[in-house]
């Protein structure tokens, strides 16, 4: 979720009944050593807490430094990546290639447990191939070393995002340890979320992908789990709103130039959203897609939000 869950997104999210965000992945050594890309993810302690910066290194020594500036940076909770897939994170053993070698991932999860005063947790995948499926030995080792929680991505790192996630195989990291175990991997409904905790045993469900366009979508999955703990879908009308505040607050943290192009992804998710739903046709969706990702004049995008969503809200009425 790199380049997607910045601070505008995690705040919607947070503000719609998400009941936990986590930053994007921030490297620790560049973090310790101000890289200001790596500041910018790791901000947002002022409107979100819990609190939650994602690190992500190879060394132990950055791993703790990160862990103490992450915390200075006002940080409640440090998860650890060793989930990421992409190969510019593996390729400098981070991410998920750190399953690869579970004695280092091991000497890395201690530094940073006894760096951090907050709690630590940690998330993976299945293991790096259907040959070393090691999550639940790597859970068993970063629960003896003090991790508080366990997020499981059900799907191996050679798997990338293809086919399904698997989430009874993640039924074996529950029963290898006791902290709260969270299932990860292809949840987009309240539907696919109690499936997910069926098969997987686990205590909770975390969404990616599944709020691309819509990051109000975790709290709504909330609220059809246990009623009172999340936010209701929002109504069109809501929602136009919602687009429109966090392209706002997208230019606001970006900037206006940089922002623009931040701001088309979750634009253009958003289209596609409303063509899920059958609100705009494919013809239209393209349409738009081009009118309101292909311009650098904010106005004109903000002016092209308000005509899309009065265009879907009178085909909604019709």
């Amino acid at each position: 979720m790199s380049g997607v869950t910045d601070e505008p997104f995690r705040t919607v999210a947070h503000e719609h009944g998400a009941g936990l965000v986590v930053s994007e992945m921030v490297a620790s050594e560049e973090l310790v050593n101000a890289r200001p890309d790596m500041l910018r993810r790791a901000l947002g302690a002022e409107k979100l807490s819990p609190f939650v910066i994602q690190l992500a290194g190879r060394e132990p020594h950055w791993m703790a430094e990160g862990a103490r500036v992450a915390q200075d940076m006002g940080a409640e909770i440090i998860d650890i990546n060793m989930g990421c897939p992409a190969r510019e994170v593996t390729g400098g053993l981070s991410g998920s290639a750190l399953m690869r070698n579970l004695d280092h991932a091991e000497k890395l999860i201690e530094a940073t447990v006894q760096a951090a005063s907050v709690p630590v947790t940690l998330k993976m995948r299945l293991g790096w191939d259907h040959n070393s499926l090691n999550a639940p030995e790597l859970a068993r080792r970063a629960e003896g070393q003090g991790v508080a929680l366990v997020t499981v991505h059900g799907r191996t790192r050679c798997q990338f995002y293809g086919g399904k996630a698997d989430w009874a195989a993640i039924r074996h990291v529950r029963e290898a340890i006791t902290i709260p175990l969270i299932a990860n991997g292809d949840g987009a409904s309240v539907e696919d979320a109690r499936e997910m905790l069926a098969k997987s045993g686990a205590d909770g469900v975390m969404i990616g992908r599944g709020a691309y366009g819509r990051p109000w979508w975790p709290g709504v999955i909330a609220e059809g789990l246990d009623p009172s703990s999340g936010a209701a879908e929002p109504s069109l009308g809501a929602e136009a709103r919602i687009i429109a505040e966090h392209h706002e607050s997208i230019l606001l943290a970006h900037g206006s130039h940089h922002g623009n192009r931040v701001a088309r992804k979750h634009i253009g998710w958003a289209i596609t959203r409303l063509a899920e739903r059958s609100l705009v046709t494919t013809e239209q969706a393209f349409g738009w897609r081009a009118a309101l990702l292909r311009t650098n004049d904010n106005d004109a995008v903000r002016d092209g939000l308000r005509q899309l969503y009065d265009t879907v809200q009178e085909r909604a009425a019709a």
